[in-house]
């Protein structure tokens, strides 16, 4: 979404990640290029900034699953608000931050209003972190409806 501030892919955040994820099967891949300022350390990305990533591209995981499914019921392909109702993230070794970092999700489980997201955070093919979340599709009164 163009106008989105999201820290993680907002393209109208001057100083956010502004992740890019892509669909691959039963969910999607994100590469991304650490900045200086996402160290925690030199030479390694801060836990915050993986934990950013896990979270803001498993939503969008989410959000499209959501989507997928609605449509495959008959009802509108409309790309529902979702949030993160809980995530964990497991940092399994540093993080290099002087090469590129993909990110590849899927679903897990799914109702009609959340989804369930694991997600492995991968440096030259060696995992560094993981993560799974529940994310849900929120109504309209929600601070997050309609944010894209």
């Amino acid at each position: 979404p163009p106008k989105s501030i999201c820290f993680g892919c907002g393209p109208a955040s001057d100083l956010g990640l502004r992740i890019e994820s892509r669909r691959i099967h039963n969910g999607l891949r994100t590469v991304c290029e650490p900045r200086p300022e996402h160290r925690a350390f030199p030479g390694v990305v801060s836990g915050g900034i993986i934990g950013t990533l896990i979270d803001c591209h498993a939503n969008w995981t989410a959000a499209i699953a959501l989507m997928d499914a609605a449509q495959s019921r008959g009802e509108s392909p409309t790309l529902p608000s979702t949030v993160t109702a809980k995530y964990e993230v497991v940092l399994r070794r540093p993080t290099p931050s002087d090469r590129p970092v993909t990110l590849v999700s899927r679903v897990t489980s799914m109702d009609a209003d959340r989804a369930e997201v694991e997600g492995e955070v991968t440096v030259d093919g060696t995992v560094t972190a993981s993560g799974r979340g529940l994310f849900v599709a929120v109504k309209e009164g929600h601070p997050a409806y309609h944010r894209w």
